[in-house]
């Protein structure tokens, strides 16, 4: 299991301010048990969905999901983040996730099914405009969700070589490389149709990546070659003991460090599933309740599961059993229209 070491620092939170959302939350997280406590809060960015942290942990950058869409820094070296800049418009529509990449800020745009590439600066700061956006195209035979690419995730793969989007739309994970030019797409992988493909998560190994579906809720194993960018589908698993009572709509993914356990949060069943890791397949373990309503997104950090519940607005946290991976609830903060939950550091407070 992860380093309980890792605990302590902040935490920081998103959120919808147009449901009732703070924008963007600081909260100390204690060094002993993982709680977390509230210190303050900024809200000058419309929708500030989700969130990432500099591999400092000194920057904090934040897409606005908005139609217009844009993407933000912030200095967060105080308890309190510190506006670098105004936000840098990323030529699509509604990002709904960010990732650091090759000395850019990337962001998937899910109204406009794209995913754009904007530089920072040595300081952190984002230049004016984005070096590239890079447009998907397809389509799916879930009508209406995919009439057309809804890019609903992108990061770096393990290796640092490549950068991978997830396309809710298309069925598909597309590879992308970004060095010395533009995000240029290097490969597009088809997943079964219909699926829906929402978020992936690495093994900390980097031969496999599960790959979370949010039309059918099942996630796929698949085979992630680094050396030529090539992932390969091999098994599908349910997310749930059962079908669920509606649509189940699966939402976050994640990986212990250890590689031995994977989790998943379904928001129409408000459950977190825990899988055992078994080769080139997941064996779901349990599921407990999410101690809310609606989990957007989770994040393990310190030995910990923190989720993001955006309907009843809370940040929960459960501890992780060392041996079966099985979530424990142990508390949470109120988090109005909460959205996701990023852990750094207690930068410049050491």
């Amino acid at each position: 299991m992860a380093d309980v070491g890792r605990r302590g620092g902040r935490a920081y939170i998103g959120s919808f301010t147009a449901a009732g959302g703070q924008g963007i939350t600081t909260a100390a997280v204690d060094a002993g048990s993982g709680a977390l406590t509230v210190l303050s809060g900024v809200d000058d960015l419309p929708d500030p969905a989700y969130l990432a942290l500099s591999p400092g942990g000194d920057t904090l950058y934040a897409v606005s999901e908005t139609a217009e869409g844009a993407v933000a820094a912030y200095r967060v070296t105080g308890d309190t983040p510190e506006p670098l800049g105004p936000p840098v418009p990323v030529g699509g529509s509604g990002p709904v996730h960010l990732s650091l990449f090759a000395g850019h800020v990337l962001t998937a745009n899910y109204g406009s099914g794209s995913v754009t590439a904007v530089p920072v600066r040595a300081d952190g700061t984002l230049a004016d405009a984005p070096s590239t956006v890079l447009r998907h195209t397809g389509s799916g035979p879930h009508t209406p969700r995919q009439q057309g690419p809804h890019a609903h995730q992108v990061q770096p793969d393990p290796s640092g070589r490549w950068a991978v989007s997830v396309d809710l739309g298309t069925d598909s994970v597309r590879v992308c490389t970004l060095a010395d030019g533009p995000l240029d797409l290097y490969r597009e992988i088809a997943l079964r149709p219909g699926s829906g493909p929402r978020h992936l998560a690495f093994h900390p190994h980097g031969s496999y990546a599960y790959v979370l579906n949010e039309l059918t809720p099942t996630v796929t194993v698949c085979h992630w070659d680094a050396d030529d960018g090539t992932l390969k589908p091999l098994t599908e698993t349910p997310v749930l003991s059962g079908a669920p009572a509606g649509d189940a709509y699966p939402s976050g993914i994640v990986a212990s460090p250890d590689g031995r356990f994977v989790w998943t949060a379904t928001r129409g069943e408000d459950v977190l599933s825990t899988f055992a890791v078994e080769g080139d397949e997941l064996r779901l373990t349990g599921t407990v309740t999410c101690a809310g309503h609606w989990p957007r997104a989770i994040t393990e950090a310190g030995g910990l599961l923190y989720v993001a519940n955006e309907r009843s607005g809370d940040v929960s946290w459960f501890a992780l059993d060392p041996d079966r991976g099985l979530p424990r609830y142990e508390g949470s903060i109120e988090a109005p229209a909460a959205s996701c939950v990023v852990i750094g550091p207690d930068t410049g407070r050491v």
